[in-house]
């Protein structure tokens, strides 16, 4: 899926082999750390490390759980779920993570595509993570492939203007969006980790890219 003339399809079982693969990385890096790094402020506004984790880990048993409220997925709603896990220590709640990134792959295959927008955001709560601790990798490392191949299907699904992306890491181009009559591709020239930031709505300071044709905000998935 990364040949600019051909069009993405869903692969059901993409979203849990992310959330897996993710998982083996991230676990060992929230149990190694202190406590008091947990504290540290996310690009995620008013939320913590600790708070991130709490809303993956609530969103991904919600899954798993087929528990879904009216407002599910609401900024209220996360805003409850964190809420609930404020009592929990961090290990309960890296537990609960660890369970819900390992379960929810087969619910999510078996959703039709309604729920592969959580294991894409699941990922990127870990590039969070890791921009806010400055470690290596955020919204990139060794599983950027399959997520951009996620971001090319969902972006597709959901309609959103089409991208032509020459990426300095990756050989080949990579088309993003629904192609339509209406109006010629947007072509972005960057590295990948600046693409997934900008269709995530992640914060765009120090980094270098070129976008014609679309503006930014057309391109945020998550705003």
């Amino acid at each position: 899926m990364t040949a600019a003339d051909t069009h993405p399809v869903r692969d059901p079982e993409l979203p849990g082999r992310l959330l897996a693969a993710e998982r083996d990385v991230l676990i060992p890096l929230l149990r190694g750390r202190p406590e008091h790094d947990f504290e540290v402020r996310t690009c995620c506004p008013g939320w913590t490390v600790r708070h991130v984790l709490a809303h993956c880990a609530a969103a991904l048993s919600r899954v798993v759980e087929s528990r879904y409220e009216e407002d599910v997925f609401s900024p209220e709603a996360n805003d409850r779920d964190i809420a609930e896990r404020s009592g929990r220590s961090l290990a309960e709640i890296v537990d609960e993570l660890e369970r819900g990134m390992t379960d929810a792959g087969p619910v999510i295959a078996k959703a039709g595509g309604a729920l592969d927008g959580v294991g894409l955001g699941e990922w990127v709560h870990a590039g969070d993570v890791r921009d806010a601790w400055g470690e290596p990798g955020a919204y990139a490392g060794a599983q950027v492939g399959s997520a951009l191949d996620l971001l090319a299907w969902i972006t597709r699904d959901r309609g959103r203007p089409a991208l032509h992306a020459d990426l300095d890491d990756l050989d080949e181009p990579l088309l993003l969006g629904a192609p339509s009559g209406d109006r010629p591709p947007a072509r972005y020239i960057g590295d990948a980790a600046t693409l997934v930031r900008l269709h995530a709505g992640r914060p765009l300071t120090g980094t270098r890219y070129e976008l014609a044709g679309a503006a930014e905000a057309e391109l945020d998935l998550f705003g």
